[in-house]
C-alpha cells in the first residue's frame, strides 16, 4: 500500500490529520477542513489515519519492533520472549508496572488521540462532496481503524470513552467523562468493524494493500467475541472468513519475506506495509534488535544486529524438532565462514545465551538499508484465524469437532508435525491449541491477550520468579497525568495509585 506510508509527505502541513483536541498534551494541529474538501485530502486524512499501524511519529510503537510496539510488549511479558539488554526490560517482564512507568503507559495517550483524530475525521468526510462510493468506504476504514485502536487500548487497559462525535473531540475545553463500563465500549468495537465489514471489499491488493477490508474487520471482530468469551459470535465470524478465499502459504518463512508484500499471499489478511527507505518511522527494525551482534547473513546481505530479543528456552523446548518453523527459530545461527567457503555456526545455548534466537523475518535483499528493512510486518494472518476457529468451536461445542481438528491440523501439516490425536477432551485439545499458537504465532503480537484469555498471563510471570505479578496486572496502569488532569474524574485501574 504504497500511497498509506509513502505518500505522507502530502501531510506535512496536517501534521496529524487533527484539529485541536484533548490528547494529554494539548497539542494544537490546526483545522484540517480546508485541506479535506478534495478527494485527494480525503485520501490524505483516511491514509494518516493508517499511520498509527506503525505507531505515527513513534518509531517505537505501533505494530513494529520497538519498545513502546503491541507485539513486543505482548511478546516480552509472555513465555514468548526475554530481552538481553536488563535495565526496564526486566520490570516489564515481572509485570512490575506503577503509573509512572512510562514504557506501559505510552500508547494510551498516543492511540485516545487517534481514536479522538479519527471522529473529526469523519464529520469532515462525511460533509464532503466527493463519489458516494468512495466516500462510504473511505469512512468504513476509518471506522476498522478506530475499532481496532480502540480494541488495542480496551484489551491493554480496560474500558474508556471512545470519542465518535467529532465536534466533542475537537473541543480542548470538553469535559472529562468517567470511564463507561466494558459493555459500552464492547458494543461500539463492535459496531464499527460490523459497520465496516458492510461496505469494505474482501481484500486489498495492489497500491492498495495494507487497508483494513472486510477480512480484516472480520478478524478483528473475532478477536472481540474471544476475549469476551462470545464463542459461538466468534465461531460465526471464523466460518465467515474461511470462505473469503484465504489459504495457508506453503511455507511458513514466506510469510515474513518481501514475497509477502504487494498483496499477493493467500495468507496475509492485514499488515503494516514498510519501507526501507522512509526514515525509521515506517520501517522493519525487527532484525535489529533480535540478532545477536556476531550474527552474519550467509547470502552476505549486511544487517544490523544489536542482540535484544530471545525467546526463552523453556519455551523453544516445547517445539517438535523436525517443526519447519524452527527454520526462523534458531538455536545455532552463522557467524561467519571458514575458509573453504562453509558456513560456521555458533549455538546460543552453549554460549551461554538467554534464549533461542527469533529471527522470524527474512532480510530485505535490497540492500537498501542495514537497519531498516520493506518486509512488512503481518497484523492478521489466516493461520491465526484457523487456529481462532478451532479453539472457538471447542469452546462453543464443550468439544472439538472435525472443522476443530481440520483447522489445527492445517496449520500443523505446513510445518512439517503430526496431526494431534484424534478423541481429545475440551481440555486437552485447549492446551494443543495454547502450544500451536505460541508455535505458530510467536513474534506477531496476539500472546498476551491469549494468556489472559486462559487466565494464564500472571502466571507465566510468577513460574519466571516475579515477585511483583498479581492478579490485577492484567490490565495496564493509566498515565497519572490522565488521573490527576480529570481532577479524578477519570479513575485509575485497581490495584494503582
Amino acid at each position: 500500500m504504497k500511497n498509506i506510508y509513502h505518500r505522507l509527505v502530502l501531510l506535512g502541513s496536517l501534521a496529524a490529520f487533527s484539529a485541536c483536541e484533548k490528547d494529554l498534551k494539548y497539542t494544537t494541529y490546526g483545522n484540517l477542513a480546508d485541506v479535506v474538501n478534495t478527494n485527494e485530502g480525503a485520501v490524505a486524512t483516511v491514509n494518516a489515519a493508517y499511520t498509527g499501524l506503525a505507531g505515527g511519529a513513534d518509531w517505537q510503537g505501533g505494530w513494529d519492533a520497538g519498545t513502546y510496539a503491541w507485539r513486543t510488549q505482548a511478546m516480552m511479558t509472555t513465555d514468548e520472549g526475554v530481552c538481553s539488554w536488563g535495565g526496564n526490560w526486566i520490570p516489564l517482564r515481572n509485570l512490575n508496572y506503577t503509573p509512572d512507568f512510562e514504557w506501559v503507559t505510552h500508547n494510551y495517550g498516543n492511540y485516545t488521540s487517534y481514536i479522538s483524530r479519527i471522529a473529526i475525521a469523519l464529520d469532515n468526510l462525511n460533509g464532503l462532496n466527493i463519489e458516494a462510493n468512495l466516500k462510504q468506504r473511505y469512512m468504513a476504514e476509518l471506522k476498522a481503524l478506530r475499532a481496532h485502536y480502540a480494541q488495542l487500548l480496551y484489551f491493554n487497559y480496560g474500558p474508556f470513552t471512545i470519542v465518535t462525535d467529532g465536534k466533542v473531540a475537537a473541543n480542548p475545553d470538553a469535559p472529562y467523562l468517567p470511564r463507561p463500563t466494558k459493555d459500552v465500549v464492547v458494543a461500539q468495537i463492535e459496531k464499527d468493524y460490523k459497520e465496516a465489514a458492510a461496505v469494505l471489499p474482501d481484500k486489498f491488493t495492489g497500491n492498495d494493500y495494507g487497508r483494513f477490508s472486510k477480512a480484516a474487520a472480520l478478524t478483528g471482530l473475532m478477536k472481540l467475541y474471544m476475549h469476551e468469551k462470545k464463542w459461538t459470535e466468534a465461531v460465526t465470524t471464523g466460518q465467515q472468513i474461511t470462505q473469503m478465499g484465504f489459504s495457508l502459504l506453503p511455507k511458513y518463512e514466506d510469510n515474513f519475506t518481501i514475497a509477502s508484500k504487494g498483496g499477493v499471499s493467500t495468507e496475509m489478511i492485514l499488515a503494516v506495509v514498510c519501507s526501507s527507505s522512509g526514515g525509521d518511522q515506517y520501517t522493519n527494525m525487527w532484525l535489529a534488535h533480535a540478532l545477536p551482534s556476531d550474527y552474519k547473513d550467509s547470502t552476505g546481505i549486511p544487517l544490523t544486529a544489536w542482540g535484544g530479543y530471545k525467546m526463552p528456552w523453556s519455551s523453544y523446548d516445547k517445539f517438535d524438532k523436525k517443526d519447519l518453523r524452527l527454520k526462523v527459530l534458531l538455536e545455532s545461527y552463522p557467524v561467519g565462514k571458514d575458509a573453504n567457503g562453509k558456513v560456521i555456526y555458533k549455538n546460543a545455548r552453549t554460549d551461554g545465551q538467554l534464549g533461542a534466537i527469533p529471527v522470524k523475518f527474512g532480510p530485505d535483499p535490497s540492500r537498501a538499508n542495514s537497519q531498516n528493512s520493506a518486509v512488512d510486518f503481518p497484523v492478521y494472518r489466516y493461520a491465526d484465524v484457523l487456529l481462532m476457529l478451532a479453539e472457538s468451536i471447542n469452546e462453543a461445542n464443550g468439544a472439538p469437532n472435525q472443522q476443530a481438528y481440520d483447522a489445527i491440523n492445517a496449520v500443523r501439516r505446513r510445518a512439517g508435525v503430526d496431526d494431534i490425536p484424534a478423541g481429545l477432551s475440551k481440555a486437552q485439545f485447549l492446551a494443543k491449541i495454547q502450544d500451536e499458537r505460541l508455535f505458530e504465532l510467536w513474534g506477531e503480537g496476539w500472546r498476551k491477550d491469549d494468556l489472559i484469555r486462559w487466565n494464564l498471563y500472571i502466571q507465566r510471570a510468577i513460574n519466571d520468579g516475579s515477585t511483583t505479578a498479581q492478579a490485577y496486572k492484567v490490565l495496564l496502569p493509566l498515565p497519572r497525568l490522565v488521573i490527576t488532569q480529570s481532577n479524578g474524574v477519570i479513575k485509575q485501574n485497581e490495584g494503582y495509585n
